[in-house]
């Protein structure tokens, strides 16, 4: 049986040799599988040769599950065909939509949370499940406005989709910070109502200032260290749910491998406290 996973980073392709040859305990990687579903070329390669040496993660941005329209069957796939070639212990997606009407925007967009929303993304969940042979992981988002005309909260709503599909979670603490400061959510509040039970995986990342908006506005740029506020709502979540496997998600401004080691080796350091989940 192979150790549970820790803590672990982002993969990206300029830490190629670095992360081959690091034996960190509990370390595993995650990538957004649009980057490498390929036929063949270096990236899959260097993908295969990475699942080689530590557990993966499939972090997918593309099937827009809250669309009308159910995911791209060619989409799913191919899909399907990475995760069959790399046995990613973990696959996960958005509560977001990307896709309508044949249009395709390049961001993961909020949508209201009423009872057909809730229909239709458990439909597409199911769908997507089936289609991959697993199951998948929905990441909450990061809100900048208030949307009006929901019919759930946010976490009630996720509550819902595990209670109906069967997905895990995936809960991204920065979105939650994020969330929290432009929209006027109690962060701690938030987490005490998340169905932490069927959370497979937790997210931490950096986020940037917009100091265009007349409020000043956080985004979640992922090109900062973890910000010690973020880090409080992390070790919250711990304690009320024991430890779940970590990820320091980094995309821009990329340090060295050996920095965002250390920031994986802060999480571990906390999951150990916790002991680590079976």
């Amino acid at each position: 049986m192979p150790p549970p996973l820790a803590a672990g980073m982002g993969f990206k392709p300029a830490h190629m040799e670095e992360a081959l040859h690091c034996a960190s305990p509990g370390l595993w990687f995650e990538v957004h599988p649009e980057n490498y579903m390929a036929d063949g070329g270096p990236r899959p390669a260097m993908l295969e040769a990475l699942a080689e040496c530590h557990p993966l993660s499939l972090h997918g941005v593309s099937l827009s599950l809250a669309a009308a329209a159910p995911p791209d069957a060619g989409h799913l796939h191919r899909l399907r065909r990475l995760v069959d070639r790399v046995k990613p212990a973990l696959v996960s997606e958005h509560l977001a939509w990307s896709a309508w009407g044949g249009q395709y925007l390049p961001d993961l967009l909020p949508f209201p949370r009423t009872q057909e929303a809730l229909a239709r993304v458990a439909a597409n969940v199911l769908r997507s499940q089936d289609a991959l042979g697993c199951r998948i992981s929905i990441e909450n988002p990061a809100h900048y406005l208030v949307l009006d005309g929901h019919d759930w909260s946010e976490t009630d709503f996720l509550s819902e989709l595990v209670r109906r599909t069967g997905c895990g979670l995936l809960l991204d603490v920065n979105n939650v910070h994020v969330s929290a400061h432009n929209t006027g959510v109690d962060a701690l509040a938030y987490l005490d109502a998340f169905p932490l039970h069927a959370v497979t995986e937790i997210h931490l990342a950096g986020h940037g200032v917009d100091e265009d908006f007349p409020a000043t506005l956080l985004v979640d740029s992922h090109d900062a260290p973890v910000d010690e506020a973020v880090w409080g709502l992390y070790r919250h979540v711990l304690s009320r749910g024991g430890p779940r496997p970590t990820l320091i998600e980094r995309d821009g401004n990329l340090p060295s491998f050996d920095v965002l080691l250390q920031e994986c080796a802060r999480a571990g350091d906390l999951l150990e406290t916790k002991g680590m989940a079976a």
